[in-house]
């Protein structure tokens, strides 16, 4: 989780990802962000998110993010 703190930090900083649960649906992450940050996830936690996984529930905190990395690491 920590190393996806600081993935989303490197993307947008200044955001309380410890806390936020509206990432997408305040702004803080936009289109482009979301585009770089699906390959940046993928590079560094050996995963393809296809694309039914890129919806807003799934992006909207990082424990969100988190869990659909680590449901996508399992199914492997």
């Amino acid at each position: 989780m920590e190393r996806l703190i600081e993935i989303l930090e490197e993307i947008e900083d200044g955001v309380d990802y410890e806390n936020c649960t509206t990432l997408i649906d305040e702004h803080y992450l936009d289109s482009l962000a979301i585009i770089s940050l699906v390959a940046e996830l993928e590079d560094e936690f050996d995963i393809v998110i296809p694309t039914v996984e890129i919806i807003p529930d799934n992006f909207n905190s990082a424990k969100a993010m988190w869990e659909m990395i680590t449901r996508l690491q399992e199914e492997g």
